[in-house]
């Protein structure tokens, strides 16, 4: 089980074996190299025992305050302070931590086993209950190699799964694997007995917008540089990814700040005109002074897809994927661990989905005749383009969701396959109640939970506490991780995401136009105007280009009607009729192709190869 994470800890493996305990281990050393830092890791008297992934970033305060309270300390590495800390806390000491984590805890004089995971679900955490033993582990993959485990569809998370192009926790697409949520933990005793408890959750401040302008400006810089300071401790070298986008320029710019050597940044880019991001990242390099490395990919989908796959297992089928994994493949070359700019987007109003929540309003003003009788029909005879973010897509995925509900529109602007197209594909399935599932169900959920009155604030929320944990993390995670390259996020320090919680909404979408408005005023002066107030484009990757390219006998093969059929979840002429729109021009169906290849690949690795 250890063994099959050895790509997240290429550094070591350990043990601790006690009935009725069994710990495994694998290490990426980033902080005390020596022996004194290998796991599982346990206090002086042997009782409790951790193992540990993720970084502890105030943990030199934290090792402080627990020296003085008179506990004993035989390394220097974060996991040990929360062993100690849980000694003078218990699992109160989650309240402490500013980090991102996912542990393990056996505490043997309770006999009692504690798992947590970090506030935003920046670290993965799965489990699984059997009928003699209770599983758990950073991935499914870990899980899936003890001998008792099935792995019985849930037809559940497959319907979500072909809605979001992701599979949202608690879920997994195995129906006995599931995830422990952000911001929660688990406890479970010897006998068995399983108790979840949410230990955090994002609280948005709506009645103190009092303060000036200026003074939100300034906190937010200092959180924003404190945040990248924190996130510098290391024994290893470090960098930074480097789009050119106005996320990961900030968190470049505070980086370089607070070194005294120039600090390695690295980007990515593509022959395909309209894809290149290279000469922004260029110029906010040559700005901070850092030493730039980039590389240009092709993607060889035979030969990268299947890894890709292999390590997003849930699955996961976002496109960008591809670019991250050649990003961090390319860091590790250098570097152990990078910061990245992801969170921005979600905890300051970055996505498109909110200036359409306004255009809906305006929208909906237009009689339901017209809309529907003669935008509509017009919108949809517009000329498929396969540029990046073209026109006519977002065009069309606008009308789609803006006649359904306020808040569930915010999640149809998001749709893989539509309603009617998921009942088409998951006709062999369709006798299973849990395959009629709909994924929108789930961001009605989420919006329920909000305790935001703002419109904005409560489609913050459910981005920040569902889309955020459950797709961009994952490409994060997954795709460093399996380089061994460690990423760290300034932007979900949860000071950062609390304080970004209790602005008002114009210093985050400002008069439609103007997406995360108190980042770019706070980096003007310090990074070049072009790259502060240049439109989002994206780390998105030419996926349609490829699909009708070099990819197309690829896509066909894993997608033949025979193919399909062995499968034995998924209509073979639903598949084809989308299959036959892309391919014919009539339709941009990349999002939804590279899903149902992504699915195809999942199943041959994880159903028929075992």
């Amino acid at each position: 089980m250890t063994r099959t994470l050895a790509h997240r800890g290429p550094d070591g493996e350990g043990f601790h074996v006690a009935v009725p305990i069994g710990l495994g281990h694998r290490r990426l050393a980033i902080i005390d190299l020596s022996e004194a830092g290998r796991q599982p890791m346990c206090n002086e008297d042997r009782t409790i025992w951790v193992t540990y992934n993720g970084e502890i970033y105030n943990y030199r305060d934290l090792r402080a305050e627990l020296l003085a309270r008179g506990h004993a300390f035989h390394s220097h590495t974060d996991s040990e302070v929360v062993i100690h800390a849980y000694e003078e806390w218990g699992v109160d000491c989650l309240q402490k931590f500013n980090g991102m984590f996912a542990f393990g805890l056996w505490d043997g004089r309770i006999k009692r086993l504690w798992l947590a995971r970090d506030r935003l679900g920046v670290k993965p955490l799965f489990c699984c209950r059997l009928a003699n033993a209770f599983l758990f582990g950073s991935e499914i993959k870990a899980i899936l190699a003890h001998p008792q485990v099935r792995r019985q569809l849930d037809y559940q998370a497959l319907a979500y799964y072909l809605g979001l192009n992701y599979t949202p926790a608690p879920h997994t697409l195995f129906e006995h694997v599931r995830q422990v949520l952000p911001g929660n933990f688990l406890l479970v005793d010897a006998n068995g007995k399983q108790t979840e408890k949410e230990y955090w959750d994002l609280h948005f401040q709506e009645d103190r917008w009092t303060r000036k302008e200026n003074i939100y400006l300034e906190e937010f810089s200092e959180l924003l540089a404190d945040s990248v300071r924190l996130r510098l401790a290391s024994d290893v070298p470090f960098g930074a990814f480097l789009s050119g986008g106005i996320d990961s320029s900030a968190v470049s710019y505070w980086m370089a700040k607070n070194l005294p050597e120039p600090l390695k940044t690295f980007t990515i880019g593509f022959n395909e005109p309209g894809f290149d991001e290279l000469p922004f990242a260029r110029q906010v390099a040559e700005r901070i002074g850092s030493e730039h490395f980039e590389k240009i990919i092709r993607a060889n989908a035979a030969e990268i897809l299947p890894k890709i796959v292999w390590h997003a297992e849930e699955p996961t089928a976002d496109s960008s994927m591809v670019a991250v994994y050649y990003l961090a493949q390319t860091a590790r070359r250098h570097v152990t661990m990078v910061q990245s700019g992801d969170g921005a987007d979600e905890i300051l109003a970055g996505y498109e989905t909110y200036q359409a929540h306004t255009l809906r309003k305006l929208y909906k003003v237009v009689p339901t005749f017209f809309r529907q009788g003669i935008l509509r029909p017009l919108i949809q005879a517009l000329p498929v383009s396969d540029t990046k973010v073209s026109l006519d897509a977002k065009l069309k995925r606008f009308a789609a969701g803006a006649e359904i509900g306020d808040e569930a529109a915010h999640g149809a602007w998001r749709m893989i396959f539509n309603a009617g197209e998921r009942q088409n594909l998951l006709l062999p399935v369709w006798e299973h109640s849990a395959a009629r599932s709909d994924y929108l169900d789930l961001y009605r959920q989420a919006f329920s939970r909000a305790n935001a009155r703002n419109p904005l604030n409560r489609m913050l929320y459910v981005d920040t506490r569902f889309y955020l944990p459950n797709d961009m993390l994952v490409k994060v995670d997954r795709m460093c991780m399996a380089h061994g390259l460690e990423a760290r996020e300034p932007y979900l320090d949860y000071r950062l995401v609390e304080f970004a919680a209790s602005l008002p909404p114009n210093l985050k979408l400002r008069k439609l136009s103007q997406k995360k408005y108190i980042l770019k005023k706070s980096m003007a002066g310090r990074l070049p105007r072009r790259i502060i107030w240049r439109r989002k484009a994206g780390f998105n990757v030419p996926n349609a280009r490829w699909i009708k390219g070099e990819m197309k006998s690829f896509v066909q093969d894993h997608l033949s009607p025979r193919a399909v059929k062995d499968m034995g979840v998924l209509d073979p002429p639903a598949v084809e009729k989308v299959l036959f729109a892309h391919f014919s021009g009539k339709a941009e169906n990349s999002h939804q192709i590279w899903c149902l290849l992504t699915l195809a690949l999942w199943w041959r690795q994880f159903q028929e190869e075992r």
